[in-house]
């Protein structure tokens, strides 16, 4: 490259190079990908949310217990907090007294039972909340359950361990429960129900609907996210190789010079 004496070139500009049809062509291309990668995050977006806002069983609707649970099974997540009905009777002395249980903000006692379906299955019923260790033990003389049973369904707790061997007990256990009860035949319901009455002398138990699962589902998000990346580096690509070219161009400016 020869120049007139005395005169020098002109630097190259990114404008200069940014306005050559190779690199507008190229810059076409960056945000047509740009656009279909910011197109795919918005829709990973919203599977993120539709995916988890729709799932779920409608917990509030009574069903029978047997549509969903069965004995000698695990605890589904499915079956978390559902209402439903259930035929049985409560064995007479098969009584458990749980303590440290709150009823809203008021720490009592739960007053639990040991109930046979019409099926001959077995289900941990927790009947009632009294304030006192002895409001709850003198519900156990007229204690009784209606007919069907209608309550919410909820998992076994992990049990008490030594406090238990003391006397003292405020899990909800299915697995210490049947250890208690006189009567077991080995056919349990691997939950426990709380009853949405109470007996006389008992306070119905406070037991609100479960909260629904994040209503998020972090996978997707996360996929959104990356496409969202994916656009951006679109644009910064052609943005980083028009500047290399500029970069390139006035370095062989100043050898020439």
């Amino acid at each position: 490259m020869t120049l007139a004496p005395g005169r020098f070139a002109e630097p190259v500009t990114f404008a200069r190079v940014a306005r050559r049809p190779r690199w507008i062509a190229a810059l076409v291309l960056a945000l047509a990908l740009a656009a279909g990668f910011a197109w795919l995050g918005q829709w990973q977006l919203g599977r993120s949310v539709a995916s988890t806002a729709t799932s779920g069983p409608k917990t509030e609707k009574v069903v029978p217990l047997t549509s969903f649970a069965k004995t000698g099974t695990t605890f589904r997540d499915d079956q978390l907090g559902r209402m439903a009905s259930v035929d049985a009777q409560l064995v007479p002395g098969d009584w458990v007294l749980l303590s440290e249980r709150l009823n809203g903000d008021r720490q009592g006692w739960w007053l639990v039972g040991h109930a046979v379906t019409t099926d001959g299955d077995e289900l941990a019923v927790a009947l009632g909340w009294a304030p006192t260790r002895a409001a709850a033990r003198a519900a156990e003389a007229t204690a009784a359950i209606p007919t069907p049973l209608v309550g919410r369904y909820l998992p076994s707790e992990a049990p008490d361990g030594p406090k238990a061997e003391k006397g003292v007990q405020s899990a909800a256990s299915v697995a210490a429960f049947i250890n208690q009860w006189a009567h077991f035949t080995g056919h349990v319901y691997p939950g426990y129900l709380v009853s949405h009455s109470a007996p006389e002398g008992l306070t119905r138990i406070d037991s609100p609907r479960p909260i629904p699962p994040d209503a998020v589902n972090w996978l997707n998000l996360f996929y959104a996210i990356e496409w969202a990346v994916f656009a951006g580096f679109a644009i910064y690509l052609w943005y980083r190789l028009v500047r290399d070219v500029v970069e390139h161009e006035n370095e062989s400016l100043e050898q020439v010079e």
